[in-house]
């Protein structure tokens, strides 16, 4: 028996779900960056960091003082794994408050992040031979988290002049036997762009016609700029709400990122299952974190949450008319969420660089690391449907920042 096939290998064998995970191709752009910015300084360039999901504004001062608070006090064990009795009511109140909406407090189940939620989803509703339907381009954690239970992730192509949105007819004639969900975001990352309300109902409607369930993935939802979005799947008439799980967090809007909290929204025959798996995965969310949450929802805190939101719109409308002068093109205004999704292939034909399905924005990525010291995130992430033509940009970065990498970019053009 040669070396490399002995019993101990044998053991480390990894389970076949691992060959559909993929790299997060963002923190690998990531790890380069931080490999840059380790280098000696120089001061008159410093790295500027695009390609990152993460509010520069954090968490909004009542919530820090309310951390603090807590750690003063010590009252730090383990909760319930639904989550604080009072955390679970602020969110059923801020659905009518902020919605218009009734959501009964048993409904909430509080989470560690929406990675931790859709996870508790997909391990309660999906299995093997199972598929979800999403759009291309989506977040990639999404289609993972359906592999990671042995069902399948299927992509549907959605182009610009679907403002990169899957539409009833396309879901409807995708549905299988096999077809369990459709998994969709509103606004979308990497996209920033949103279903109507009309289309959403449409939505629905197949999947409740086809005895499907719709996971709504809503954690840009309070970011929207435009009064024609920005409407939770869960006021739909209850006849089609019925067929939604709606997963949310504080990390977006609340900007909360490292706290690391999140939560559903469920029918409430679901929730003794998802009560059960939390239990064995995590026993609870972050204790720490949930007491600092309740601040979220007092007024001077969401009075400061939506100031921020303003400013990031106020960016966008400053950002775009600038980009296709650097050889990004826009080809849906972002009505959500802090992403700019770009056409890069212009900017690539200016810098000598392969426009190919292995190349295209990936190589875009790591040479602007090397002579714009520009970090951003590549399309490959996001999909496979043409997605090398394309980069992601995050508006949550100051306008300090922004102001530097378009000069820089400018100057490269």
């Amino acid at each position: 028996m040669s070396a490399a096939h002995t019993p101990a290998d044998a053991a480390w064998r990894l389970a076949s779900r691992n060959a559909h995970i993929d790299p997060f191709y963002v923190m690998e752009v990531g790890k380069a960056a931080d490999a840059l910015a380790a280098q000696p300084n120089n001061p008159s360039k410093p790295l500027i960091r695009l390609n990152i999901g993460e509010p520069a504004h954090g968490a909004a001062p009542a919530v820090r003082l309310a951390a603090a608070q807590a750690l003063q006090h010590g009252d730090l064990a383990y909760t319930a794994a639904l989550g604080l009795p009072e955390l679970r009511q602020r969110i059923a109140t801020w659905y009518r408050t902020h919605h218009g909406i009734e959501i009964a407090p048993e409904r909430v189940v509080v989470t560690a992040g929406a990675s931790a939620a859709l996870q508790l989803a997909c391990m309660a509703l999906m299995g093997p031979g199972d598929e979800v339907l999403m759009p291309d381009p989506s977040y990639p954690c999404n289609r993972h988290f359906v592999h990671a239970t042995d069902a399948q992730a299927v992509a549907l192509d959605c182009p610009p002049e679907q403002r990169f949105q899957p539409t009833a007819a396309q879901v409807n004639q995708a549905w299988t036997a096999r077809t369990r969900a459709l998994l969709l975001a509103s606004p979308s990352n990497p996209t920033g762009t949103s279903l109507t309300w009309s289309e959403l109902q449409q939505l629905a409607h197949v999947v409740q016609q086809r005895r499907g369930l719709l996971l709504a993935d809503e954690i840009y939802t309070g970011l929207s700029f435009d009064p024609a979005f920005g409407r939770t799947a869960l006021a739909l008439p209850a006849y089609l709400a019925e067929h939604v799980v709606s997963v949310n967090s504080f990390s977006k809007y609340f900007g909360m990122t490292g706290w690391r909290l999140g939560w559903l929204v469920l029918p409430e025959r679901l929730v003794p299952a998802i009560e059960k798996l939390a239990q064995n995965l995590y026993i609870c969310p972050s204790t720490l974190s949930q007491r600092a949450a309740l601040a979220c929802f007092e007024p001077e805190s969401l009075a400061w949450y939506e100031q921020r939101r303003q400013e990031l719109k106020q960016r966008r409308d400053t950002v775009l008319p600038r980009l296709p002068g650097v050889g990004l093109e826009v080809p849906v205004v972002p009505d959500g969420a802090f992403y700019i999704w770009a056409n890069c292939r212009n900017l690539c034909t200016r810098l000598g660089i392969n426009t190919g399905p292995d190349q295209g924005s990936w190589a875009l990525a790591f040479a602007l690391l090397e002579q714009a010291r520009v970090a951003l995130a590549p399309g490959r992430d996001f999909g496979h449907h043409r997605t090398h033509d394309f980069v992601r940009l995050s508006l949550a970065s100051s306008d300090v920042d922004w102001e530097t990498a378009l000069q820089r970019l400018e100057a490269l053009w």
